[in-house]
């Protein structure tokens, strides 16, 4: 691993734990084991790294999350898959993308709130590719258009309401909450 993917690992680990705002650039050095000359050859403030952290958990993320709907049928079992990851996402069985902490995207624009600002339009991003990914599912659906916007749009409230009642609420099984209720809606569409 080279040191500017070792600077983004360490510092996406460190923020998605403590808080970007919590965690200073010599903690990231200090963890990485890297010269603070090194960290701003790559990288010309911390606002930087923070956008490398943020665009490398989206390239994690959305691989982690494509593999485990690749494992089923397109579709409503890949849309009901969706949940059973987010399940073991949610109790730290998924280790290439680390420990439930909620949602990094959320938290970090929790902190940098201000939509023109790089870092949340990177966040935005995120969300936009796991809506595409979800509409592609939709699409395989056997349902009218109007509806499948419908669907597409409630997946990805129930998706994003089940990562917040997991880490707000401590409710874990927020995921295959959500899934009852989307499989139950999807079963009323198809007659199953």
């Amino acid at each position: 691993m080279d040191k500017q993917e070792l600077l983004v690992r360490t510092a996406f680990k460190l923020f998605y734990t403590q808080g970007i705002h919590a965690v200073g650039v010599n903690l990231v050095l200090s963890e990485s084991g890297i010269a603070k000359k090194t960290l701003y050859h790559h990288f010309p403030s911390k606002e930087h790294l923070v956008e490398a952290a943020v665009r490398y958990r989206d390239r994690n993320y959305q691989a982690w999350l494509i593999s485990r709907l690749e494992c089923v049928s397109v579709g409503k079992s890949a849309l009901l898959e969706l949940f059973n990851a987010l399940d073991d996402w949610f109790h730290s069985r998924v280790p290439d993308i680390d420990h439930f902490h909620g949602c990094f995207f959320i938290n970090a624009c929790a902190e940098y709130g201000d939509r023109d600002n790089a870092i949340h339009r990177a966040c935005g991003e995120h969300k936009a590719g796991i809506t595409k990914l979800i509409q592609e599912h939709v699409d395989k659906l056997s349902l009218p258009e109007g509806i499948k916007k419908e669907i597409r749009n409630l997946v990805v409230l129930l998706k994003e309401g089940a990562i917040s009642t997991a880490h707000v609420g401590g409710n874990l099984d927020a995921a295959l909450e959500a899934k009852a209720i989307l499989e139950t809606i999807l079963n009323s569409y198809t007659g199953e």
